[in-house]
């Protein structure tokens, strides 16, 4: 299990959008064509936030062309270049599905008035990791130390307690 937790550990980004239901977003999305390689603008309302660690995802919706598109995107996926805030909505549910049968200005979510757009990260890697590696080795060190005086000590008394325990057994 520590196995799986450190690799996915390795793949999450340093920083991270801070995503709210109903806000409006760009996602600028990297796109491979053949040989080359472009990044694409995605630019829409967050309908739905799920999931945890390397498995979140966040759904955006725009209308194209009196078309309703939506895609879902994994938060830390290298495709994914950065998500600009746009707009901030005001959102009293968790997902805002019912935005899918509006089309028009309804199909909007309302503007929190007075919100500042700013592009707030959350940081999930800290850069302090090397420290941290130093001192768990020295400590490692002192208890290799004690735990060999314990050992010599353990070796000298094992004997006597499993005598013991024969006699017992014997009567």
């Amino acid at each position: 299990m520590d196995i799986i937790k450190s690799i996915e550990h390795e793949q999450l980004k340093d920083k991270i959008p801070e995503l709210k239901v109903g806000n409006t977003v760009k996602v600028h999305v990297r796109i491979k064509e053949g040989n080359k390689e472009r990044i694409q603008i995605f630019e829409g309302i967050i309908i739905k936030v799920q999931g945890g660690g390397v498995n979140q995802t966040f759904t955006v919706r725009k209308i194209s062309y009196g078309v309703g598109v939506e895609k879902t995107f994994l938060v830390h996926s290298p495709l994914v270049e950065k998500v600009e805030l746009v707009r901030v909505g005001r959102a009293r549910r968790a997902r805002l599905f019912y935005l899918r049968n509006r089309v028009g200005k309804s199909a909007k979510t309302k503007e929190m008035v007075g919100a500042r757009i700013e592009d707030k990260e959350i940081v999930i890697k800290e850069q302090l990791e090397e420290p941290a590696v130093q001192e768990v080795e020295e400590t490692v060190k002192e208890t290799v130390e004690t735990t060999d005086v314990k050992e010599t000590a353990e070796v000298v008394e094992t004997p006597v307690v499993e005598e013991e325990k024969i006699e017992n057994k014997a009567e």
